[in-house]
C-alpha cells in the first residue's frame, strides 16, 4: 500500500491521506495506474506533498459495516481510524483528512467529522491546491462525466465538473444520470439491479459517444463500465495523463 509522505519530496505534509480500499482491491480500468499513483503524479508535479499513516492497509471508513446494519463491526473500525489519525497528527497540528473514493469520503466524514476533523474529497483538494500549480495539458477531444450519489450528497460536482474541464475541451454528463445501482457490493450479487438503474443513462452514454469516461468513485466506475460497455476511471487518473 501506499504509505509515508508522499508527492514532493521537500514539501511539508499539508494533508493526511486515506487511500480507499476498494481502489486497491478493484484496481483501474485498462491500463490507467489507478488514482493513488495519479494522484502521487499530481502531487509531485504541483510541488504538494501528503502523509498516508501507518496501518493504511487495515483501515476502512466502515460503510460496508454501516450500510449493512453491522453496528459492532463499524465501532471497532471507527475506533482505529480515529486513534491511527489521531497518532499521525504532527506536533501542536491538525492536518485535514483527504480521501479518494466520494461514497469513502462520505463514510470517513461521519466518523472523523465528529471529532473535529476536516474531510476532504480528492477532489476538492485537487481543485484547491493543485490544479493551479499543474502545467497546461494536452486536452483530449470530450469526455462523459458519471456524478455519484455521495459526490452530489457532498456537493462535489462543481470540482469533478472543473477538473474535467482541465482533461477535455468538451465535457458532457447525460441528462438523465442517476443512481448506478451498484450500491457497494450488491451490482455485484445483483447485476441485474445496475442493468436496470442505468438502462436510460447507458443509452444516453453511447450516443455521447465522447472519447474517455469518468467518475469518482471505484465501485460506480465499476457499474458504469459494465453498463455501458466503455471504461469508466477515476477523473484523475485522466487528469494525470492530460498533464504528464
Amino acid at each position: 500500500p501506499l504509505t509515508g509522505r508522499l508527492g514532493a519530496p521537500d514539501a511539508e505534509p499539508v494533508a493526511l491521506y486515506l487511500p480507499a480500499c476498494v481502489n486497491s482491491m478493484f484496481g483501474s480500468c485498462g491500463d490507467g495506474p489507478g488514482v493513488g499513483a495519479a494522484f502521487e503524479q499530481l502531487l509531485r508535479r504541483a510541488g504538494v506533498a501528503v502523509l498516508v499513516p501507518e496501518g493504511i492497509e487495515s483501515m476502512c471508513c466502515a460503510t460496508p459495516w454501516t450500510s449493512k446494519g453491522y453496528a459492532q463491526g463499524h465501532e471497532v473500525m471507527e475506533a482505529r481510524v480515529l486513534n491511527r489519525v489521531r497518532a499521525a497528527q504532527p506536533a501542536g497540528g491538525r492536518l485535514p483528512v483527504i480521501s479518494d473514493a466520494s461514497s469513502c469520503t462520505e463514510g470517513f466524514e461521519h466518523i472523523l467529522g465528529q471529532d473535529g476533523f476536516q474531510v476532504i474529497d480528492v477532489l476538492g483538494f485537487t481543485a484547491e491546491h493543485l490544479l493551479h500549480r499543474l502545467p497546461a495539458g494536452q486536452k483530449i477531444q470530450s469526455l462523459t462525466l458519471h456524478p455519484t450519489c455521495s459526490s452530489t450528497q457532498m456537493g462535489l460536482n462543481d470540482q469533478l465538473v472543473q477538473i474535467a474541464q482541465a482533461v477535455a475541451h468538451t465535457v458532457q454528463v447525460p441528462q438523465d444520470w442517476g443512481c448506478c445501482g451498484f450500491a457497494g457490493d450488491r451490482g455485484m450479487l445483483h447485476p441485474e439491479l445496475t442493468a436496470s438503474a442505468t438502462a436510460v443513462q447507458a443509452e444516453q452514454v453511447r450516443q455521447l459517444d465522447s472519447q474517455a469516461h469518468a467518475s469518482c468513485n471505484r465501485t460506480c466506475e465499476l457499474g458504469m463500465s459494465r453498463a455501458t460497455g466503455k471504461d469508466y476511471q477515476h477523473v484523475l487518473e485522466l487528469l494525470a495523463a492530460a498533464t504528464a
